[in-house]
C-alpha cells in the first residue's frame, strides 16, 4: 500500500513543489490513465487551494472556499465577500484515514511516508480533511487511568503540516473495546448484548449496564468520560485549529443501534431478514421488569416477545411483525416498541452528555452516528428506531450534535435517498445538523463510473453540510479506484459540469497529473512496513 500511495502523491505533486526529500517519490515509471477527470481545483498548481483560515469560521458553517480554474479572481473575491449563502450550503468533504494508522501499541505511526503522501495528495485534490478512527483499545490498554496518545497525537500533526482539517472518530465498540472490558465480559457475559438464543454479541456492551459498576469498580458510563476528558485534555493544543470536529461511538459500528443483525455480520446492510430484539442479558431484563412494573403491566416484563422475530425472517413469517394481526400492532407490541426504543435513546442521551462535558467549552463541532437502514419498518424497530428519527434528532440537537447518517452507497436507489430525506427533514425540525458518511469504498462499487454519488450530495433535498468517504489504503490509491474518487470529488464540487476530461497540466507547464498503476507504483525491495515513533 506504501508504495502505491507514495507514487499518486508524487503524481499529483507539481515539480517545483517537491522537496529534496521527496525525489524517492518521482523516480519511478509513471502508466498513464484514460478517461480520468478533471479536477476542480482553484489554481492548485499555481498557487494552491484557497481556505478559509478562521477556526470560527469552520466552526459556524462549513466554508469550502475553493475557486474554478474557469473563474476569474475578480468574479471569485466578489463571491468570498458576498456569497454567504452559497458557502453555507456547500459540503465539507472528509476521508476516511485507515483503520490501522496507528500501531497497536499507540506509540507509533504505521507507514508514515505513505500517509504523508496520501495527505498531500488529498489537499492538491482539494479534500476538506480527513478523519482518524481512535481505538481506546489501542489508547488505553490496562484499567487504570494511564492513556497512550503518541501515535495519535503524531498523526495529527501530520494534518496539520498537509493544512488539512482532521475529524477524530473516538470508538468504544467493537475491536476498540480494550483487553480489560473483555476480561470483564467474560467474567460476567449478561454485560453483551444477548439474542433470544442466548447468543451474546462480542464487543456489544448492554445499554443497561451504562450505569453500572461493572468495569473493575467502573461503571462504563464513567469509563468512555474519562476516556473522551485525557482526549481533550492531550490534544487541546489542536482543537479548533487542526481537529474540527470530534465523533463518539454510540453502539455497534459506532452508531446508535442495536446490534440485531445476525452474529458474524458487520452491519445492519447486507442480510436480507428484519433482525432480532436484543434485550435478553440479565441487565435488559430487570430494566424491562421494572418499567412493565411501573406500567401496571407486571406480566408484560417476564421477557421479550414470544413470538419475536429471527435474524433472517421477513416481516410476513414473523408472527410479531405479521400483517394484519401481528402482535407489534397490540398494546403489547406498542409498551414492548416503546421501551426498546426508549432503552436506545437513554443511552445515546447518557453518553452524548458524558462526551459534552469532557467537550465542554472547546471549540470543536461534536458529532455520532445513526445507521441508514434499508428495508421495512421492522428493520427500524428490531434496531431500535421505531419511533423515527425525530427523536433522535432532538435528543442530539439537546446536545449540540451533529447526525451523521452512516453506510451511504455512491448511487443510493430511491428508498435510500427517501430515508436520507427523513433523516434531514427530523434534523430540520430539531435544529440538528445533518452530516453523511459512505459505505466502504462507496464509488468504487459503481460500476459504471457515474457521478451519481456528488450529484445527489449537490441536491438540495439530502444535502448534508458534511461527507466523510470511507476508506483510505492501498485499493483506495489504485487506478481502478483513484480516478473514480477524483470524479466523485468533481461531481461534489460542480455537479452541473460532472463530464469526463484530463487533469490539469502540472505548475511548470509539463504532462498533464498521471495515477500510475500498481505494478509501477512498487519499488523493488521496498520495505513492506515502516514506523514513525515520538
Amino acid at each position: 500500500m506504501e508504495a502505491a500511495l507514495m507514487q499518486t502523491a508524487a503524481a499529483a505533486t507539481p515539480a517545483r513543489w517537491r522537496c529534496v526529500g521527496d525525489a524517492a517519490l518521482a523516480g519511478h515509471g509513471q502508466q498513464r490513465l484514460a478517461g480520468v477527470v478533471r479536477l476542480v481545483v482553484a489554481r492548485r498548481a499555481a498557487s494552491g487551494a484557497v481556505r478559509a483560515s478562521s477556526s470560527s469560521s469552520r466552526l459556524l458553517g462549513p466554508v469550502r472556499a475553493l475557486v474554478s480554474e474557469e473563474r476569474g479572481e475578480d468574479a471569485a473575491a466578489g463571491e468570498r465577500a458576498g456569497g454567504e449563502e452559497e458557502e453555507e450550503g456547500a459540503v465539507r468533504l472528509f476521508v476516511g484515514l485507515p483503520a490501522d494508522a496507528v500501531v497497536s501499541d499507540g506509540r507509533g505511526v504505521s507507514r508514515p511516508r505513505a500517509v504523508s503522501a496520501a495527505l498531500r495528495a488529498l489537499k492538491l485534490l482539494g479534500v476538506d480533511g480527513v478523519e482518524l478512527p481512535v481505538s481506546w483499545a489501542v489508547v488505553q490498554p490496562g484499567s487504570r487511568g494511564w492513556f497512550e496518545w503518541a501515535g495519535y497525537r503524531t498523526v495529527a500533526a501530520m494534518v496539520r503540516d498537509a493544512g488539512l482539517d482532521l475529524r477524530v472518530s473516538l470508538r468504544t465498540d467493537g475491536d476498540a473495546l480494550p483487553e480489560w472490558v473483555a476480561d470483564a465480559a467474560d467474567a460476567d457475559p449478561d454485560v453483551l448484548f444477548t439474542d433470544r438464543s442466548g447468543h451474546r454479541r462480542v464487543g456489544c456492551l448492554s445499554f443497561a449496564i451504562d450505569e453500572l459498576p461493572v468495569l473493575v469498580g467502573k461503571s462504563p458510563l464513567q469509563a468512555y468520560e474519562a476516556f473522551f476528558r485525557s482526549f481533550a485534555d492531550e490534544f487541546e493544543d489542536f482543537l479548533g485549529s487542526t481537529i474540527t470536529d470530534v465523533t463518539v461511538s454510540l453502539g455497534p459500528n459506532g452508531e446508535l443501534q442495536y446490534p440485531s443483525y445476525p452474529p458474524g455480520n458487520q452491519g445492519s446492510h447486507g442480510y436480507a431478514g428484519i433482525g432480532e430484539f436484543q434485550c435478553y442479558d440479565k441487565y435488559m431484563l430487570a430494566r424491562l421488569k421494572r418499567h412493565a412494573e411501573s406500567s401496571g403491566q407486571p406480566l408484560w416484563g417476564l421477557s421479550g416477545p414470544h413470538d419475536g422475530p429471527r435474524y433472517d425472517e421477513s416481516p410476513e413469517s414473523s408472527g410479531f411483525f405479521r400483517e394484519p394481526g401481528g402482535s407489534w400492532k397490540s398494546a403489547y407490541g406498542e409498551f414492548f416498541l416503546s421501551w426498546y426504543a426508549g432503552e436506545l435513546l437513554g443511552h445515546g442521551d447518557r453518553v452524548l452528555a458524558a462526551a459534552s462535558r469532557a467537550l465542554g467549552g472547546k471549540p470543536v463541532a461534536l458529532s455520532a452516528k445513526v445507521p441508514l437502514l434499508r428495508g421495512p419498518s421492522p428493520v427500524d424497530a428490531t434496531a431500535g428506531l421505531h419511533g423515527g428519527y425525530g427523536p433522535v434528532a432532538e435528543m442530539f440537537a439537546r446536545h449540540g450534535c451533529a447526525v451523521i447518517a452512516s453506510g451511504v452507497e455512491a448511487q443510493p436507489d430511491a428508498a435510500a435517498v427517501e430515508r436520507l430525506a427523513r433523516i434531514k427533514a427530523a434534523c430540520a425540525e430539531h435544529g440538528a445538523c445533518l452530516a453523511a458518511e459512505s459505505a466502504p469504498l462507496a464509488a468504487a462499487r459503481d460500476g459504471a463510473g457515474s457521478a451519481a454519488g456528488g450529484v445527489w450530495l449537490s441536491a438540495g433535498r439530502t444535502r448534508p453540510c458534511q461527507f466523510t468517504y470511507q476508506r483510505m489504503g492501498a485499493e483506495f490509491f489504485s487506478p481502478a479506484h483513484w480516478p473514480l474518487f477524483v470524479r466523485f470529488v468533481r461531481a461534489l464540487e460542480c455537479p452541473e459540469e460532472a463530464h469526463e476530461d484530463d487533469l490539469p497540466a502540472s505548475a511548470d507547464g509539463g504532462e498533464r497529473l498521471t495515477v500510475p498503476s500498481a505494478a509501477a507504483a512498487a519499488p523493488q525491495g521496498e520495505a513492506t512496513r515502516e514506523e514513525q515513533t515520538v
